[in-house]
This record gives structure tokens, sequence and C-alpha cells, in this order.
């Protein structure tokens, strides 16, 4: 039998209530529909906001349990749920945004919570002046055919996704654990985290006080770089004006992370004009705020923030909750490393003399304290005049980087101060400390090179002995350098080994002459062995005009030896024999 289609009877497709927009309502369009009834079939006007379904089939309701009317008005994404792959998702919004026809698979849920496979096909619908009027869109449920494809397809998803998450965190640590400049940390956490997770967000570091003393604004997308710069640089009322930022804060480890949607409304009463222009302009969706705790108190806050209101999934909430726990805790220990180095600076700088009138010597001396962050060394030096009048000139190195190296070199340089003080000659003294150390446990190992400096009339007279410490340098006029050579010892603290009297050596030298006493770290790093840096450092030393001062020296052979990375403590003392 066949049936006569009229435009009444499309007006009327779904339980007789739900009539199609009139501009479809030609009897063509009508019948196609119609004819397709076995297919769910949607509806919608991509010209009102949220691309509403304005019209749905029989079909459509007895796939998706869901009444005409309470889908009508709503955007389709309703079907969607937490499982929903967010990549199918994005490929389709973007397709819409081009204006394509598109077809993806992707798991919906029914109204009672069960899901099903959807073969979704979307026809976009234009008018005469080729703008986009309807959207057509087509559900095929194709469970039973898609079931095992799509449980192997979701299980790889989600080891890839758990993969990625631990990816993520072990980047987090490595990356945090490289940065021990506490404002370098905080600024690389976003830079590696907001990107992967979010539209644009932020990391706040809180004071004591509860102040901010580190905001970082990172955004994915390249073109908004300079807008989130701007925020993070031009004040914080939008910041600090937020309740949902003091509510996380004040929760601390008590608080779950959950998405929310951004209350743009109460924005205008609490930032700036301008603050809320660069918030419009990086989107204002959904956001997502973390605690970064350490061991007793919050630190600071991350803050992802999606332009989308549904732009995260149980994926990304708990790839954020993890680095909440785990950043904090990284974020502390930067502090703690940061506070023992300060303290060991403070300790190694108030134990180092100042320099003033050394006998009228020309004399300078420069140290250097290694660029990692973390570690403060034992390294030393001295210059005082003697009763007797000469003068005593000495660098050190204690073996390690902590609050003991710089501690043990405060000790060893009072009990070679005493000893020389008392008389003894350079051989003596270090025979001394070396029986001091090991008796009373002061340092574990220790190198050092003391040489006594008596004035002549031709220049001085100089005595070393060297325990385990890189030869002097000294510099003729016309440029031609020696080493202080022999004289030379087992390192303080080590066994002698030929026991006796340390070995003393002397020379003399002219007027004009210049003394370089320097510690391993201005002349040895990783790509460069001592001997190579000594012969850089004598090639520096000859380079230097006759009639520079001691400062001038010192300062063109740091210039000349030390770079941005040094690994290492420098400790150098400069004489000139004027």
């Amino acid at each position: 039998m066949t049936e006569t289609i009229r435009p009444d009877d499309a007006r009327h497709a779904v339980g007789g209530d739900t009539p199609l927009p009139d501009e479809l309502l030609t009897e063509q369009l009508a019948r196609a529909i119609l004819e397709a009834g076995p297919l769910a079939m949607t509806v919608s006007d991509p010209r009102q906001p949220g691309d509403p379904v304005v019209w749905a089939n029989r079909a459509f309701t007895s796939l998706t349990g869901y009444t005409a009317e309470e889908v009508r008005g709503r955007n389709c994404r309703f079907l969607q749920c937490e499982d929903t792959d967010r990549d199918v998702v994005h490929r389709l919004r973007a397709a819409l945004e081009r204006g394509d026809d598109v077809q993806e698979l992707l798991l919906n849920v029914r109204k009672d919570g069960s899901p099903f496979w959807n073969q979704l096909a979307i026809t976009q619908l234009r008018d005469e002046t080729g703008q986009v009027t309807h959207r057509v869109g087509v559900q095929v449920d194709v469970t039973a055919e898609a079931d095992g494809e799509a449980a192997r397809t979701l299980e790889l998803s989600l080891m890839h996704r758990t993969a990625d998450r631990l990816e993520l965190l072990a980047r987090v640590g490595e990356e945090l654990s490289r940065h021990l400049e506490y404002g370098d940390a905080v600024d690389a956490l976003a830079d590696l985290v907001v990107p992967r997770l979010a539209t644009w967000g932020f990391v706040a570091m809180m004071s004591e006080t509860g102040h901010v003393e580190r905001l970082h604004v990172v955004t994915s997308d390249p073109e908004h770089r300079a807008v989130a710069h701007a925020l993070g640089t031009q004040g914080t009322m939008w910041l600090t004006s937020s309740p949902r930022v003091a509510a996380t804060l004040a929760a601390g480890a008590n608080h779950v992370p959950m998405p929310m949607a951004v209350d743009v409304d109460s924005l205008p009463a609490r930032t700036t004009p301008a603050e809320l222009r660069l918030l419009q302009t990086l989107g204002l969706g959904s956001a997502l705020l973390v605690p970064l705790t350490g061991r007793d108190r919050v630190l600071g806050v991350l803050c992802l923030v999606h332009r989308d209101h549904d732009g995260f999934d149980r994926e990304i909430v708990v790839t954020a909750a993890h680095l909440g726990r785990r950043a904090g805790v990284l974020l502390e220990n930067v502090r703690l490393y940061l506070a023992e180095r300060d303290a060991a600076l403070t300790l190694q700088h108030s134990l180092l003399p100042v320099l003033g009138d050394v006998g009228g010597l020309d004399v300078a001396a420069s140290y250097l304290p290694s660029g990692r962050r973390a570690e403060v060394g034992g390294d030393w030096f001295d210059a005082f005049v003697l009763p007797d009048g000469a003068v005593s000139l000495a660098v050190g190195d204690v073996v390690g980087h902590d609050l003991r190296a710089a501690a043990s070199m405060g000790q060893l340089r009072s009990l070679l101060r005493a000893s020389v003080w008392r008389g003894d000659r350079p051989g003596e003294a270090l025979e001394r400390l070396d029986g001091l150390v090991r008796a009373l446990d002061v340092a574990d190992v220790a190198t050092c090179v003391l040489v006594r400096w008596e004035r002549t009339a031709a220049g001085a007279h100089l005595t070393w002995a060297s325990a385990g410490h890189p030869p002097g340098l000294v510099r003729l006029p016309g440029g031609e350098v020696h080493g202080l050579d022999g004289a030379r010892s087992t390192p303080v603290g080590l066994p002698p080994v030929r026991p006796g009297t340390v070995p003393e050596a002397s020379a003399d030298v002219p007027h004009g002459a210049v003394l370089v006493l320097y510690s391993d770290g201005l002349v040895e790093r990783r790509d460069r062995g001592l001997r190579e840096g000594i012969a850089a450092l004598s090639d520096a030393l000859a380079g230097v005009p006759d009639d520079a001062s001691a400062t001038q020296v010192c300062d063109a052979l740091t210039a000349a030896l030390v770079d941005e990375h040094q690994e290492d403590d420098v400790c150098l003392l400069v004489v000139r024999v004027d």
C-alpha cells in the first residue's frame, strides 16, 4: 500500500507536537525524512546560541530514551559521557566550524545510562547565500558491530592516557629537580603542565603571610602569549579577589579538584577593566583548581582553564590531582635547598677574611660559589702579616659541598693561622695541621698551598709547601710564567706517602712579578682536565699587561676561565711585587 505524504504529516513527526522549521517544510524534504524513518535523526539550528536541536524523529527518541520535549533546545553533546573520546569530539567541532560535513564513531549514553556506539553523520544545510542554516544529524546504533573493536580501542586509549599521565608526572619531577632557582622551578611547572592539559592557566605561589610571591600565566595558544604575559605582570586583583582560589588555598590537602564553570557574571566586580579584557581574550569556559601542598602547608595553587564548558575529562582531573601533590613537595624541596645553601654561603663568607692592608702589598682575592645552587664548598684563602714582618698567603679546599665542608674550612683556616703565627715554617705548619685534622676529626680531606712572602731589595723571597694542592704560578715581567713546583705532599687528612717533615721549596722573584694561588675549581671541569686547565691559566696570566694591578689580574683570570656553567667553587688570590 502506498501512502501519500503531506506537509502536515511532517509537522507531527514526533509525538504529533514537534513541528519542523518552516523553511524545511517542503513536500520533498518531509518525504525524505519519513522515508528514512528507521534511522534516528535530528535537526539543529547553528544560528541559535549553542546550536540547539529543533527537531528529532521517533527513531531518535526510541534510540536514546529521551522524549522530544527533553531533546528540543539542547545541544546533542548531552549524549556524551566521561569515556567519550575527546579527540573525536574535537574533530567533530572543528569540521562543523569549517562548514564541512562529517562522520565519526563515538561512545554515547542513553537516558537510562546505558552506553551505545553511535555512528554519527552530520550534513550542513545552506541557504541561497551559502550560510549554514541547519544541521541534519543521522545516528546509527552500531554497538553490536563495534563492541569488540571499540572495547579494544577504548582499552588502548586508556592505556595511552595512563602512560601519558605517568610520563607527565615524571617530566615534572625531572624539570623541577633541574631548576634549583625557585622562580625558575615555578615557571617550569606552569610551562610544562598547562599546555598539556588546558587552554591556559597559571601557577601562583604564596608566601607564609598569604601574599602572592610568584605568578606565572601560560597559554597553549601561541597567538595569546603576550596576553598571558600581561595578565601575569600587570596586576593580581583578578587572582587575589577570586573566592574559589581563596577556598582552594584554605582547604589545602582536603580540597578535591573538580571542574567547574567559570563564574563569568561576577568577574566585572572583582577585576579591573584591563584584567577582564585579558581574561575574556584567553577564554572562560571551565576551570580546575589544584592546591600545591608541601609537607606542612599549602604553598600555592595550580589553575587550569579551558575555553569550553566541558573541557576537562576524568583523566585530566586525576592527572592534575597527582600533579598538585608531587609538584608541591618538589617545590618545597627547592625552598629547602636554597635555605641550606644561603646558610652555608653566609657561614662561608663570614669565615673568609676581608683583605685590608696586607703589609703594603698589592693583593686581590676572589671567591665565586658554584653554579650548582644546592652545593657550597670549602674553598678558602688567607693573607695576613706575621709578627716578624713576613706575609702568610694561603689557598685551601676542603673536600665536600655542604655545611660540614664550610664549617671545616673555618676550623682549618683558624688552625693554620695559629700554627703560622707561632712561627712555624710552611712545611711545619702543614705537618701540624695534618696531625690536628686526623686527631680531632676536623675534616675528611683537604688540600692547601701555603706561601711565606719576605721582602727583599730585588723583590721578594718566597717559601712554600703544598698539601696535594695545584701549584701556584708566578708571572715575571715580560710575560714568562713559572709554576711553584716541588714541595708537594699528600692532602691534609690522608696518611703521608713518605713519613717525615713536609717538604718546602723557595725562590726569589723580582719587582713587577705576580703570584697567583688558586683552587682547582678555576682550572678543572668536566671538559677540561687539571693539566689543560693549568695550561689555560698560564696562558691567560701571560697575556695580562706588565703594569696590571692585582685586582686587574684577578678580574682578567676569572673572566678567561670561569663561565656561567661553573661546576665548582673558585678561589683566587693574586699578589703583585711592587
